[in-house]
């Protein structure tokens, strides 16, 4: 069960059909889909990510807002455009870093069935990808500092891709370690040359 109410393995909890069929387009007695479409995956990732994304935001601006006030302060015999690019800089500052989090909530999600992987990341450039099975080659987990504060770890999926690996970042950790243990198991049960 996922933090969203949803199961990782492709059940039904939170949008599957309840009618037979499973969420990944088979049947309930195992027949899969032929052809795997690139569709918007079902999970969430946690809501602590917002807060995540909040602060890492913040302090991305602290920077600019520094250098801002020392040259205020380094020149004071004219101070008008430097009040007037600080009080921008303020405002850019606070829409970014209310809205983006908030944004990228709503457009991250991820979901794993018997046959694939799918993610949807980003918020101003979103993307959409799928990754069959029988192509993941290796399924890795990272955590910053920042991120363990928050009880958050990504999930890394190399394929034999030339678009590169899928990216699941602000999953809880638990629900990341039994995406881990789940993908790992059923990338064994497929074969696969996984190039």
């Amino acid at each position: 069960m996922t933090s969203d109410g949803g199961t990782i393995d492709g059940g039904t909890t939170d949008g599957g059909t309840t009618d037979g069929g499973t969420a990944d387009g088979g049947t309930a007695d195992g027949e899969a889909a032929s052809v795997m479409r690139l569709r918007p995956p079902r999970h969430r990732v946690s809501r602590r990510a917002i807060w995540y994304w909040t602060v890492r935001a913040a302090v991305g601006w602290l920077v600019p807002l520094a250098a801002q006030v020392v040259w205020l302060l380094s020149d004071l015999s004219n101070p008008a455009p430097h009040v007037l690019w600080l009080v921008v800089t303020v405002l850019v500052a606070a829409v970014h870093v209310v809205v983006m989090p908030q944004w990228r909530f709503r457009v991250h999600r991820w979901e794993t069935t018997a046959e694939a992987v799918y993610t949807q990341a980003g918020w101003l450039n979103q993307s959409r990808r799928i990754a069959p099975v029988s192509r993941i080659q290796t399924v890795d987990t990272a955590r910053g500092p920042i991120e363990q504060l928050f009880g958050l770890t990504n999930v890394t999926v190399t394929t034999a891709s030339a678009a590169g690996p899928l990216k699941i970042d602000g999953l809880d950790h638990e629900t990341a370690q039994r995406l881990v243990d789940e993908l790992t198991t059923t990338t064994q049960a497929h074969p696969g040359d996984a190039t």
